[in-house]
This record gives C-alpha cells, sequence and structure tokens, in this order.
C-alpha cells in the first residue's frame, strides 16, 4: 500500500512540474451597471472604475501604439 502511495505522489509530482509555464497574467472580469464585462490586471483597477470583480480571467497588458513623428516640411 505504501508503495503504491509513493508512486502515486511521484507521478503527480511529475505532472505537475514537467508542463509549461503559463503566459498568461490571471486578471479578473470587471462587471459595471449597463456596462459589458471587462478584464483588467486586478481588483484595485476595477474598483477604481466602479466596477465589482466576479470571475477570474486571463489579462493581456494592451500593446504600446508607436507614434508616428510629423515632421515640417521645408519650402523650397
Amino acid at each position: 500500500m505504501r508503495k503504491i502511495v509513493i508512486l502515486a505522489g511521484l507521478l503527480m509530482g511529475a505532472a505537475l512540474f514537467t508542463g509549461t509555464p503559463a503566459q498568461a497574467w490571471v486578471g479578473c472580469e470587471c462587471y459595471k451597471l449597463n456596462a459589458a464585462p471587462v478584464c483588467v490586471a486586478g481588483v484595485v483597477e476595477c474598483t477604481g472604475m466602479g466596477g465589482v470583480c466576479l470571475l477570474p480571467c486571463d489579462y493581456q497588458a494592451p500593446k504600446k501604439m508607436h507614434k508616428a513623428r510629423h515632421h515640417k516640411k521645408s519650402k523650397k
């Protein structure tokens, strides 16, 4: 019986540590009245918007947009 328990523990440990690491950050779904739910980084951001955090979600930070620099055209 003891061998079965040890073997089961080793198999569970191998199953937990051989997987790839998760790439998603855990956030929460922010619910507000008369608005669609939004995935935010945490509870503080949700309460700051006046919402309630109910469910966990996979939060991905928005990518920064490249701002184009506009140069004056020289007169010839």
